[in-house]
């Protein structure tokens, strides 16, 4: 008897499996120029571009000086897509992000209306530089605009154009002068980027390529029209039945009060993921698979993504922290015995 091979991309419509091949090119284009700018740095730039076709926010970690806002501002050069930058500060309030009414004298017998002036948050792409350094207030403007995509100021309510993304920075050694992320707004982020030191290599290569007096052009890629149809694209790759199953039992590991949870996760968390994660586990698979040519989203590509997803999630209590247990460290380990079963 002959064995039939499975061929993923059966599942999909030819005109989806071209543009799967389409979007594979176009991400491999994506990386090549921001590769003029940025040295190494190959796995947040992955990591980045799931995000931004999974139609997902992403919060850049990392010590100062690894480049997380040439990075972002980098990639907004790459697309057709207007592009806001906000410096977060103590002092910064609601209005400056999200815009506000003022006063302007019509034409028509000199009288005064009230006129709404758009805030930087109305655009495509909106850099949220060191976002935790703004207290609870202004964050609570942020809430609402990456969630439902709208902002609503003095009871009118606003719609932020499509697409719309949320590209954060945060300095996680500098405590003076910054406030810890609501948790409600952490959820709202899809990953939590890690940016890690250079090698030796690329430090070299630093030094050499970016103290000269020339900067590289970026070529312009994708319009926001095309960047829609691949989030759109991205959200119909198939996905095997067992693989919602897996991302079900390891988000529901990670909660404390549930008995599906092992003994040691009941001793170190004060607080597990919520659904929202098994949807960005889901959905980070499926556009990982995209941008890598595939068909399908695997297991592979599900484990590759449980980190950024679930590493701000996971609250860790006192003694996880006494005995050096991060929320990193718990995801690892939970993958690894997910492995084992």
């Amino acid at each position: 008897m002959e064995s039939t091979v499975f061929d993923p991309s059966t599942q999909l419509p030819p005109d989806d499996v071209a543009a799967i091949d389409e979007l594979g090119k176009t991400y491999q284009a994506f990386r090549e120029e921001l590769g003029k700018i940025i040295i190494g740095q190959e796995q947040v730039i992955e990591q980045l571009a799931i995000s931004l076709f999974a139609r997902g926010h992403a919060l850049l970690m990392g010590v100062p000086g690894l480049a997380k806002t040439l990075l972002i501002s980098s990639v907004a050069r790459t697309f057709h897509l207007s592009f806001n930058r906000i410096q977060f500060t103590p002092d910064l309030m609601p209005a400056d992000i999200t815009g506000t009414d003022i006063i302007q004298e019509s034409g028509v017998g000199g009288r005064r209306e009230f006129e709404f002036v758009k805030g930087p948050v109305f655009a495509n792409i909106v850099l949220a530089d060191e976002i935790n350094r703004a207290p609870a207030k202004t964050q609570s403007a942020m809430l609402e605009a990456m969630q439902e995509n709208k902002v609503t100021v003095l009871g009118q309510t606003y719609t932020l154009q499509p697409p719309f993304f949320v590209l954060a920075t945060q300095n996680p050694i500098e405590q003076e002068g910054t406030y810890p992320l609501p948790e409600a707004q952490l959820d709202r982020f899809m990953f939590l980027i890690e940016v890690g030191y250079p090698t030796a290599d690329e430090e070299r290569r630093i030094a050499r390529e970016t103290t000269g007096t020339q900067q590289a052009d970026l070529n312009r890629l994708l319009d926001g029209e095309k960047v829609i149809a691949f989030q759109q694209l991205v959200r119909r790759v198939p996905v095997p039945e067992h693989l919602y199953d897996y991302a079900v039992r390891l988000v529901r590991k990670t909660r404390p009060d549930q008995p599906e949870a092992p003994n040691w996760i009941k001793e170190c968390v004060g607080w597990g993921a919520g659904p929202r994660a098994v949807q960005y586990l889901i959905l980070g698979a499926k556009s990982r698979a995209a941008l890598r040519g595939a068909y399908m989203a695997s297991l592979e590509d599900l484990e590759a993504v449980a980190s950024p997803v679930l590493t701000h999630r996971v609250i860790t209590n006192f003694a996880a922290e006494s005995q050096g247990m991060t929320s990193k460290k718990i995801v690892e380990r939970l993958l690894k015995d997910m492995r084992n079963e």
